[in-house]
């Protein structure tokens, strides 16, 4: 894999390219709105809010609590409800239209699609290269489709069967496809990943992933976590299939990466390391993991897509804390919530955290709204009052010129 750019160097070519993309949309009615998307704990609901306002735009009713996955462009928000067999699909009403010096948006009201998404049981939705894969853990198989489909009023899904029933991932990389490999016996964990043509048909040799879980997309290259490391998928020479490489994560100590969220404007991710770390994920340094110690146990955690070095983590006694990327050091760390123990059930109402523009919107189940804080001081800014059990969320939106 070909060495990056320095992260301090990429910020800067980063910086540069905002301060133009501002120039050009100067010329115009800029406007910025962002959209919160909630899912309930308690029922099957999908709320829209606007997250300046904090006013309700809808409510959708669906079958059980949702995970919620925005698409790439935050047109669509996709509403997974793995064992009620489907996953709904809610057009969040922002259209960002990007022009080189800058972008439109357009608004409409949040719409619930006809098109429901169904499966045995669907889980992972994972979008690259103009695709998004659904990931079926009950059968194995992989469901294809394009946003544009979407849009055009044309869904015209592809059905693959790399392998068996198993819980799973795929991921798209422009022809081909990296999808997780099952175990010979289907009470074992994963044992790898592999890619496969756009037929399904298997692309060389099987790279060892122990019980392979989480996945993220940063500039072109995804990440995946093992038992023993993560592996990297970037794409392959001239139209060849992806090349993958497995970097082993024993040096940092007990603990495993399985979840993955990736920078935007850098090439870096953020990964989970056992309860209470994380780690800084540089692909193709020399040192590529840094391991950050945090007090106590994580709840969630969330890279800003603005502020490049910015990372939120929330911990369980209530505290978030301001990771800064490229010294690799917490900044800041403030009371934002009651404590939430980590302890019980996995899927016990907790706090979730989405980064909408110039705040960081926190869920707060057991007091019924959603905490509103200021990127720039970590101040709360304002409270938004949330029917039922406020818990997953996704924000969307952006800046764009209006006409």
């Amino acid at each position: 894999m070909t060495r990056i750019a320095s992260v301090s160097s990429r910020l800067l070519a980063s910086a540069a390219l905002t301060v133009l993309s501002a120039a050009g949309a100067l010329a115009e009615d800029a406007e910025t709105h962002y959209r919160l998307f909630i899912g309930d704990h308690a029922e099957g609901v999908v709320r829209a809010i606007d997250a300046e306002s904090g006013e309700a735009l809808a409510a959708f009713d669906i079958d059980m609590t949702p995970a919620l996955t925005a698409s790439a462009s935050g047109r669509f928000v996709f509403a997974v409800q793995g064992d009620a067999a489907k996953v709904a699909v809610i057009d969040t009403g922002i259209a960002l239209e990007d022009h080189g010096d800058h972008a439109d948006i357009t608004l409409a009201d949040p719409a619930l699609l006809e098109i429901t998404l169904t499966g045995t049981k669907p889980a992972h939705v994972v979008e690259g290269s103009g695709r998004i894969a659904l990931f079926d853990d009950g059968t194995g198989d992989v469901t294809v489709f394009s946003e544009l489909g979407l849009l055009q009023g044309r869904h015209a899904p592809e059905t693959l069967s790399p392998g068996a029933a198993h819980h799973g991932l795929a991921a798209p990389m422009g022809d081909y496809m990296v999808v997780s490999v099952p175990h010979d016996d289907p009470e074992q964990p994963r044992v790898g990943l592999k890619v496969i043509d756009k037929a399904g048909a298997q692309i060389g040799e099987v790279m060892p992933c122990p019980a392979v879980h989480g996945q993220a997309q940063s500039a072109r290259v995804f990440a995946f976590g093992c038992k023993d490391g993560v592996v990297f998928a970037s794409p392959g020479q001239a139209g060849a299939a992806p090349d993958l490489i497995h970097v082993p994560t024993a040096e940092l100590g007990e603990g495993n990466v399985s979840t993955l969220k990736g920078g935007t404007a850098l090439q870096v991710f953020l990964g989970n390391y056992g309860p209470d770390a994380v780690v800084l994920i540089e692909p193709g340094s020399d040192a590529p993991f840094r391991k950050i110690d945090l007090p106590t146990r994580r709840v969630d955690f969330a890279l800003d897509p603005v502020i490049a070095r910015n990372v939120y983590i929330l911990t369980e006694d209530g505290q978030l804390h301001l990771l800064d990327i490229l010294s690799g050091e917490i900044k800041q760390s403030v009371t934002v919530t009651d404590p939430y123990s980590m302890d019980g059930h996995w899927r016990d109402p907790r706090p979730r955290l989405a980064v909408a523009g110039d705040h960081i919107a926190i869920t707060d189940p057991l007091q019924g709204m959603v905490r509103m804080i200021s990127t720039e001081t970590l101040t709360e800014v304002r409270q938004i009052p949330v029917e039922g059990v406020p818990y997953t969320i996704i924000a969307v939106g952006g800046s764009g010129a209006t006409h």
